[in-house]
């Protein structure tokens, strides 16, 4: 029976030859994922189970990145969410609950402070900040209600390693899972899960998507169990992705070696350096003596990435720092890290159980893939913006 050529315009019975094959993921885009029959329906995020349901839970381009992720962290699965935030509190939402004890590292992430100071307080979880550098010490924190315990290593502003291992060993003890933001490594230069990690997360915006051009976010779990309970969570909150930017991130996995160790070299060129000026009291790299928890990086870690930050003296006041930081011509100011360009932004991290290193401002910078050459003339003419 014909058909209308507005009906036609919906279902069409065209079709292009077979046996196209390409080098790069498909981008699917969909809400609504067609079941084969009435009998299939069914809404459900268990999508490697069951097949697909809804574009909410992920669409193939989608679940191509999570596998890859998963793959590369040697995780069992990896959930794909809108952000680094977005995966942080997931995972808090997934194993929190009111009257729970979450212990958190005191150089976190900022946002991510901000959540444990606010939301879940007003949640009812009592959220505790604990020295970054205590290892096996965080025992004495434990509870009975502790249920999750937090690391960031490197912190991504004062940069202390932690004792990850002797911190899960501690926890496990007592029940409780131990998560990581694994952002500063890209999954690569730590071994979460061989280190005794049970959920990794990672700011895919970073180094994975690595041109500053995507917002992305991961949560990978050790086993069946946490898929299980991070999934459920997952779909109650209705975080979906857009396909497009998981695109994006899978074309940067593609690159993500290359660049790691350009972007390794030239960092620590810059760091080095700075560590030489007069106006530098102490440089904050990892693969540095002068970082805290150096030594546990050279256990732990396989390599080091772009960003560090520096302590400049005291005598170098607010304003001048700013004019330093104005005076550069290649680094940008801005958040964020991982992509190509070279940044710098005055930090101001903030404490309740541990001290900041001592000295004056803090500079954050991300090395990009510029000439390191160029870079440290930039600086080096930027800096005579401290003295006045």
């Amino acid at each position: 029976m014909p058909r209308s050529w507005k009906t036609r315009l919906i279902h069409s019975e065209t079709s292009v030859p077979e046996g196209f094959a390409s080098l790069v993921t498909p981008v699917y885009r969909a809400s609504t994922t067609v079941f084969p029959n009435a009998a299939a329906a069914n809404d459900t995020w268990r999508q490697h189970e069951v097949g697909y349901t809804y574009g909410l839970y992920g669409t193939p381009t989608v679940l191509e990145l999570g596998a890859r992720i998963a793959e590369l962290e040697g995780g069992f699965r990896t959930f794909i969410v809108p952000g680094g935030q977005s995966a942080l509190a997931l995972i808090n939402f997934a194993f929190l609950s009111a009257g729970d004890h979450v212990l958190i590292p005191d150089n976190i992430y900022s946002p991510h402070r901000e959540l444990g100071r606010t939301l879940l307080k007003r949640l009812g979880v009592d959220c505790e900040f604990y020295p970054p550098l205590i290892g096996a010490d965080v025992a004495a924190l434990m509870r009975d209600t502790t249920r999750l315990v937090w690391c960031e290593s490197p912190g991504s502003i004062t940069m202390e390693v932690q004792d990850v291992p002797a911190i899960c060993e501690a926890a496990h003890a007592r029940g409780a899972k131990v998560a990581i933001d694994n952002t500063y490594s890209a999954g690569v230069y730590f071994d979460a899960f061989a280190h005794g990690v049970d959920i990794a997360m990672q700011a895919l915006t970073k180094y994975i998507g690595g041109h500053s051009d995507l917002l992305l976010g991961s949560v990978t779990v050790r086993d069946q169990a946490d898929y299980e309970r991070v999934g459920s969570t997952l779909q109650m909150l209705g975080m979906s992705v857009s396909p497009d930017e998981c695109s994006l991130a899978l074309r940067g996995m593609q690159t993500l070696a290359v660049r790691l160790a350009a972007l390794e070299t030239s960092t620590l060129q810059v760091a080095r350096w700075l560590a030489e000026r007069p106006e530098v009291l102490r440089v904050l790299h990892p693969a540095l003596p002068s970082c805290d928890g150096h030594d546990l990086w050279k256990r732990d870690f396989t390599g080091s990435t772009s960003v560090f930050s520096v302590v400049l003296r005291a005598e170098h006041r607010r304003e001048r720092v700013l004019a330093f930081i104005d005076a550069l011509s290649l680094f940008e100011v801005g958040w964020s890290w991982g992509g190509v360009t070279s940044l710098a932004v005055r930090v101001n991290p903030t404490r309740t159980a541990s001290a900041r290193p001592k000295g004056g401002s803090i500079v954050r910078f991300n090395i990009g893939l510029e000439d390191p050459a160029d870079l440290i003339a930039d600086l080096e003419h930027a800096l005579s913006a401290l003295a006045g």
